[in-house]
């Protein structure tokens, strides 16, 4: 029961019980409001197919031609530009850094399109089983359904077997008859 009480000139109702406490409750039938949150959010599929992609490059023959030819003219430039252009002398230490930035990105970006993948050949590993499973049953029952079938039209009378049946009775009736006349004549 709620209490009604009086304030200028209308009846208020207020909560009593379990559900009177003083604190606003979410409504269970509306979805809450988002919340903030600090770090940046990102669709798990879009960056799994960003990071194929990318691995798929880093596996073709035109990334290695490209990576040879930027490598190539950044040594070239190095070492025969005038002095004040050049940015990474002799032993290429920032040549090093970015290979090496390069590299320990692109492992992980492979290794997760590796996971990807493996993902989609159980997917279609289980898929082929089911319906190697499926065959096989349909295979058992049709199977069954022939032996069956092959039992059944063991039993079926054959047109050669009638014909022999009413062969042995032609038989029989004439040799009923020959002996009805031996002992009609007698």
């Amino acid at each position: 029961m709620t209490p009604e009480r009086d304030s200028g000139g209308r009846a208020e109702r207020t909560p009593v019980g379990a559900t009177a406490s003083g604190r606003h409750r979410p409504r269970l039938d509306q979805p809450r409001p988002p919340r903030h949150r600090i770090l940046p959010e990102w669709d798990p599929e879009a960056f799994g197919r960003l990071s194929e992609r990318i691995a798929r490059f880093l596996g073709t023959g035109r990334f290695i031609v490209w990576m040879t030819i930027v490598i190539i003219v950044w040594v070239l430039w190095n070492i025969f530009a005038p002095r004040d252009l050049r940015f990474d002398n002799y032993p290429f230490i920032f040549l090093t850094l970015m290979l090496s930035l390069q590299a320990s990105y692109a492992a992980p970006l492979i290794l997760l399109a590796q996971n990807r993948q493996d993902d989609r050949d159980r997917v279609n590993l289980e898929q082929d089983r089911k319906q190697n499973e499926r065959s096989i049953a349909d295979t058992e029952y049709l199977t069954r359904e022939i032996a069956a079938l092959r039992i059944g039209l063991g039993e079926v009378a054959t047109r050669d077997w009638i014909r022999s049946e009413l062969q042995d009775l032609l038989k029989e009736i004439e040799e009923h008859r020959a002996s009805q006349l031996m002992e009609d004549g007698s």
